[in-house]
């Protein structure tokens, strides 16, 4: 089940692929006091740049909505591999059957024992089959739920900048993105606060 078990470390690690830099046409005209870089043009409201930043791993640690979708992943995941350990076990104990048989001359004939040997042999190709099938599945649903949080996070931050007016939001994962910044920049506290002001369980 390693290969499974990547499938589940890879979510949480999804901030990563959720990267994004979103840019808002739709600013609204603000009453605070504006003042430009004479060298540079740009604007500056209320001596702050428009722009700000979202630390996406505290974020999604905090994010409501994200848990419950790790969560059914988790129990997907959980019920395959049980499904995966059952199986297996059956296996062994038949191949320790069959061991025993051969050591003890059970079988009455040659072919009869290869019979046996190719039906294991079939069994266990079947497993390795069911594994891998169960790892792709997981995967397809691992990127299904990555989008809907994506569409999530997107949606909803639109809907938070209708207020604010910021002309760009970046996102930042374990400071990868952002090296240095004032934190009157950092808005993941109040992101987070409206997101999950926002969503509804029955609304999964």
């Amino acid at each position: 089940m390693k290969n499974i078990n990547y499938v589940i470390n890879g979510v949480l690690g999804v901030a990563v692929i959720i990267l994004f830099i979103l840019h808002f046409t739709n600013k609204k005209d603000t009453q605070a006091t504006r003042t430009t870089f004479a060298a540079t043009g740009e604007e500056v409201v209320g001596g702050q740049l428009p722009i700000a930043y979202v630390n996406m791993d505290s974020l999604l640690m905090n994010y409501n909505y994200y848990k419950d979708l790790n969560e059914v992943l988790m129990r997907k995941e959980e019920n395959y591999r049980a499904n995966i350990g059952q199986r297996a076990n059956s296996l062994r104990n038949e191949m320790n059957d069959f061991q025993r048989k051969l050591d003890n001359n059970a079988f009455l004939t040659r072919e009869r024992a290869e019979q046996e040997h190719e039906r294991l042999m079939k069994k266990q190709e079947e497993l390795q089959n069911l594994e891998a099938q169960y790892t792709q599945e997981l995967m397809i649903e691992q990127q299904k739920l990555i989008e809907q949080l994506r569409d999530s996070l997107v949606s909803q931050l639109n809907i938070y900048n209708l207020d604010k007016g910021y002309q760009v939001i970046f996102s930042n994962n374990m400071g990868d993105n952002i090296i240095i910044a004032e934190k009157v920049y950092d808005i993941t506290g109040e992101v987070t606060e409206h997101l999950n002001k926002n969503y509804s369980p029955s609304a999964k």
